[in-house]
């Protein structure tokens, strides 16, 4: 399992003092979970697609030398963003959704870091993301 943290310059709204974990297999988590469904019978299909989509950019992060501190990022208004790199001094904030339908910007992020760059990764987009 991937352990990340919390993102916070703000320690006054933001969470910091909780922790997401990632299985680098979605096959573990579907066995901890009794749960081999087919997506179109599942209701956790988001979550499964916000783990496939960390560990993936993890993978990509090590394999291109990519060096970057990973982040979640939540306030105690519950505003969050699935994913954060911090990077040569910049920050991306990224949104995951399966169904591009459901994709926003979270407005909360770019109020909170207007410098940072915000993207939604989908099932429509998510290439260059990852690979």
């Amino acid at each position: 399992m991937k352990k990340i943290r919390g993102y916070t310059q703000n320690l006054r709204k933001e969470v910091t003092k909780s922790s997401r974990y990632y299985f680098y297999d979605n096959g573990l988590r579907n066995a901890v979970i009794n749960n081999f469904n087919p997506l179109d019978s599942r209701d956790d299909t988001g979550t499964l697609w916000e783990y496939f989509m960390v560990m993936e950019r993890i993978k990509k992060q090590h394999y291109h030398k990519i060096f970057s501190n990973n982040y979640f990022w939540r306030t105690y208004n519950k505003e969050e963003v699935d994913f954060v790199e911090e990077r040569n001094g910049k920050l991306y904030g990224y949104e995951f959704k399966w169904n591009p339908a459901k994709a926003k910007v979270q407005k909360g992020w770019l109020k909170t870091y207007p410098n940072a760059e915000f993207h939604v990764i989908h099932s429509e987009n998510f290439m260059d993301f990852t690979v």
